[in-house]
């Protein structure tokens, strides 16, 4: 039975579709958790029990698998390999994005009604709205997060006041905002009144609270923030609090580099 389950392995891995990313080796409680079969600590109790093994090896903790490889069985039964799930969030304000509020606060997983685990690729501050991207797939969130794929994220910004040219250089230069200098970026007014501006604002890293810090440094603050897009994925209509799936196509555009 083993035998034939890690033939059938192997073939999902020879066809397995060219719009998700390669798995990697992972923790072994991470993926039972993922998995949505156990909380992680859980997982971890029933590793330390001995009831957890890899191609017919017991593990302990620590040790790591790659799902489309690797035979994890848990007290006898094998984890199955998890659906891939991409869903594109509307996010409102005054949720957090997280999967644990220690203020008992509204998180964004409240708004979707799907049974399998997911959890949000980077974040967005409590009281920003916009895109979000909330995944299972692992090897999928790094790609969307990691600096060095450079996926291109879009803001737009309201702010009081009208900004003078050479502060928005400042901004498009890069600059050091405390946390960490920021990198050069691309600023459009869209929109200019007697009192405020609403201004595009795009950028390749995700750095925390990039955009308000950006702005306080040139000495504005920001009344409105929604993230509208990322790479080539827009919001569209999409209602805020709404979701959808993400196609294959644009988990393809996603994953290009």
């Amino acid at each position: 039975m083993a035998k034939k389950l890690i033939h059938k392995t192997i073939h999902n891995l020879k066809n397995k579709p060219k719009n998700e990313a390669p798995a990697e080796s992972e923790r072994v409680q991470k993926l039972m958790a993922n998995a949505g079969i156990c909380s992680r600590r859980r997982a971890e109790e029933l590793i330390e029990q001995g009831k957890v093994s890899v191609n017919d090896q017991v593990i302990t903790i620590g040790d790591k698998a790659n799902p489309d490889t690797d035979l994890i069985s848990v007290e006898g039964k094998v984890l199955k390999k998890q659906k891939k799930i991409y869903v594109l969030l509307n996010k409102p304000p005054g949720y957090e994005t997280t999967l644990f509020s220690p203020q008992n606060r509204k998180k964004v997983t409240d708004l979707i009604k799907i049974k399998e685990r997911i959890i949000p690729v980077g974040r967005l501050d409590l009281n920003s709205r916009g895109l979000l991207i909330l995944t299972n797939d692992g090897n999928f969130a790094n790609k969307i997060m990691h600096p060095r794929y450079e996926k291109e994220k879009t803001y737009e910004a309201t702010v009081k006041g009208i900004i003078p040219e050479s502060k928005l250089k400042m901004l498009e230069r890069g600059m050091d905002i405390g946390i960490a200098n920021t990198s050069p970026c691309d600023v459009k007014i869209l929109k200019q009144g007697k009192k405020f501006m609403r201004l595009a604002v795009k950028i390749k890293e995700g750095k925390n609270r990039q955009i308000r810090r950006m702005f306080q440094r040139i000495g504005y603050n920001v009344e409105d923030l929604a993230r509208t897009k990322i790479g080539d994925i827009g919001i569209g209509k999409l209602k805020e609090g709404k979701f959808r799936h993400l196609t294959q196509t644009e988990v393809a555009k996603l994953l290009e580099k």
